[in-house]
């Protein structure tokens, strides 16, 4: 999950299953040593230049006799162009053999039958953060395997904390994080020093970010978006436990710590010295704005159950259900999946390790800042809840974070969240 493709896959069950088949010659994989796989970003990009070398380790390495053959589809702004084109194979039953889906989505695909299970082509070692095999888990089978993670923290501008007298040693860690309260006070310094909004949260950003990154609020104060089965959501989205997370949000910005309209790049450039985000931003930090000395703190958490939890998920491996070489298909996943593999992409692309061994490596290389998201990621890490109708629900759950900020409007924190818990349970039907 990053800023960058974070748009939720809107195709319909209905248009999925009717497009659906097994296997024909239509299919997208003509030559018979031959394995196709789609990714989603470009062949110039970060990500692209390690699959390039990790395919041409493969087919040189592999011992089927097989050579993997990469689609590079970036995906557009909005999301589309990626999943424009899956849209389009369904209806020619023209997929690949191996695609790239979205950990949220893993739910939709396999219900749908465009993946088939992985459990008996990919060894799904107990290496894998226990995220990545919630994320891929559907009907206690492992439909799609994650090849990277990602996680979000509180940024910190290290001068401007200081000269709001913020002593830099005083600030949580993974192990010992701050209760709402103790973060609240931070944060009604900064505000009392700067006299304006301290505090960049990405209200403005009413897309799958509000999902991702606001459920572990809830999750802290031990409330929850669905029971464990996913079939209600009234009794468990509406509960006095979610009721506290929403209104630890909502004070955000009725104290005026946050704003719903932040001044864009406003953390890289000194107007705030606080900004939620994920590693993609110290990647854009390093690369662009090499002046700023910062840091990162982890989630705060609930007063009331001092939980720490984070939240994952990114893009993740699946094998189309219309593959007519599963077992090489499988070799292929396997091998990108690999702990050495996977090492290669989490540093070529600055993205957060899928394996523990990988998170093991990694911690002694980065900075810091990197660092703490790899170790909050590795010890309290969540996954999003593996849904069919996953993508009405974020759409619900985004409504109600954008509308408790509009504090004046909706004072019933209560009484919002009994109205998106039975438009959640609607769509779980």
């Amino acid at each position: 999950m990053n800023k960058r493709g974070k748009s939720i896959f809107l195709m319909s069950a209905a248009i999925l299953l009717g497009a659906c088949g097994n296997g024909g010659e239509d299919s997208a994989s003509k030559s018979s040593d031959e394995v196709t796989v789609w990714v989603q970003y470009s062949e110039e990009s970060a990500e692209g230049q390690v699959m390039v070398e990790s395919i041409k380790e493969f087919n040189d390495t592999n011992d089927l006799g097989i050579t993997a053959v990469v689609e590079y589809i970036p995906r557009s702004g909005s999301g589309g162009g990626y999943e424009d084109k899956i849209n389009a194979a369904l209806t020619t039953n023209s997929l690949p053999d191996v695609i790239t889906l979205d950990g949220p989505n893993t739910a939709a695909y396999a219900n749908s039958k465009i993946i088939q299970p992985l459990d008996d082509y990919v060894k799904a070692s107990e290496d894998f953060l226990p995220s990545i095999i919630e994320q891929g888990t559907y009907n206690d089978e492992l439909y799609s395997i994650g090849y990277s993670e990602s996680g979000v923290g509180f940024f910190y501008n290290k001068p401007m904390m200081e000269e709001a007298g913020i002593k830099l040693d005083s600030l949580p860690t993974v192990d010992d994080p701050w209760t709402w309260d103790e973060f609240n006070t931070l944060l009604e310094t900064l505000n009392t020093y700067y006299e304006k909004p301290v505090l960049n949260m990405g209200f403005d950003d009413q897309s799958e970010w509000l999902l991702y990154a606001f459920s572990p609020f809830v999750w802290s104060a031990g409330g929850d978006i669905t029971n464990e089965d996913g079939t209600e959501a009234v009794g468990y989205f509406d509960t006095e436990e979610s009721v506290e997370a929403f209104d630890f949000i909502q004070n955000l910005v009725e104290k005026g710590y946050s704003t719903i309209t932040p001044v864009d790049k406003g953390f890289h450039t000194g107007e705030y010295p606080l900004y939620m985000s994920g590693s993609w931003t110290i990647q854009e930090l390093d690369n662009e704005y090499k002046d700023i000395d910062y840091g990162i703190m982890p989630y705060p958490v609930s007063p009331d159950t001092n939980e720490l939890v984070s939240p994952t998920g990114s893009w993740a491996y699946g094998m189309t259900s219309s593959t007519e070489k599963p077992e090489e298909a499988g070799a292929l996943i396997e091998f990108l999946t690999s702990e050495q593999e996977l090492y290669d992409m989490s540093m070529g692309n600055a993205v957060l390790p899928a394996r523990q061994s990988v998170a093991d490596r990694m911690i002694k290389e980065v900075g810091e800042p990197m660092q703490v998201l790899i170790e909050q990621n590795s010890k309290t890490g969540r996954a999003r809840p593996t849904l069919i109708n996953y993508p009405q629900v974020s759409r619900s759950f985004q409504e109600a974070v954008t509308e408790s900020t509009y504090f004046e409007q909706n004072q019933d924190i209560k009484g919002l969240l009994e109205s998106k818990a039975q438009e959640i349970q609607s769509n779980l039907k």
